[in-house]
């Protein structure tokens, strides 16, 4: 079991807390943003095909909620559940982008909220109506146009398979196991980008 004597506590390294020399050689693997498909839409806590997050502007956000009053008085939540519906789930925002927006518009004077039984029911007013009116149809339908979610969850898998083989090697490997998987990635980074400029 060499895997956990080199240098650094169980627990420790480039993916544990006060790794701060592996994590250092973790990011020459991976650039200076560290690894990618570590996250964000294409890492483990990404999407593929009605996966549980996809991204939009806040201005999707906005013209969605607008667009939803239109049709009927709702709770927060519904509109989250409604919009992943209607977009087919291809998107589903977040509570984080949703009840911000809700307060401004609130604020702007283009929605008004009740109480009922705990949770808050907004109403667009004569205002929020013009505006919504004004405004798109349907938002969330941009949000999946052109888009292949099935390759992107393949390309997420592939990536995150990277990560966590780079992962076991660094933690569990000797240094000059690191050294290889440090060259093996470099070298698969520069193949990807001669992909791009058509080169052998």
């Amino acid at each position: 079991m060499r895997g956990h004597t080199h240098g650094h506590p169980h627990g420790a390294g480039p993916f544990g807390p006060g790794a701060h020399g592996e994590h250092e050689g973790r990011r020459a693997a991976f650039g200076p943003f560290g690894p990618p498909f570590g996250g964000g839409p294409w890492g483990p806590g990404g999407r593929g095909r009605g996966g549980p997050r996809g991204r939009a502007r806040r201005g999707d956000v906005r013209a969605s909620i607008l667009a939803l009053l239109k049709d009927r008085d709702m709770h927060g939540y519904e509109m989250i559940q409604e919009i992943a519906d209607r977009s087919g789930g291809a998107w589903k925002p977040s509570p984080g982008s949703v009840y911000p927006t809700l307060q401004l518009l609130e604020d702007e004077g283009l929605i008004t909220s009740t109480s009922e039984g705990g949770k808050k029911l907004f109403t667009l007013t004569d205002t929020g109506r013009q505006e919504a009116e004004a405004g798109p149809e349907a938002p969330w339908e941009d949000a999946g146009r052109g888009v292949d979610w099935d390759a992107m969850n393949e390309i997420r898998k592939a990536g995150g398979g990277l990560v966590e083989a780079f992962r076991q090697v660094w933690v569990a490997g000797t240094p000059e196991q690191r050294e290889k998987a440090l060259t093996v990635v470099n070298e698969a980074r520069k193949k990807l980008y001669l992909i791009l400029a058509d080169e052998d």
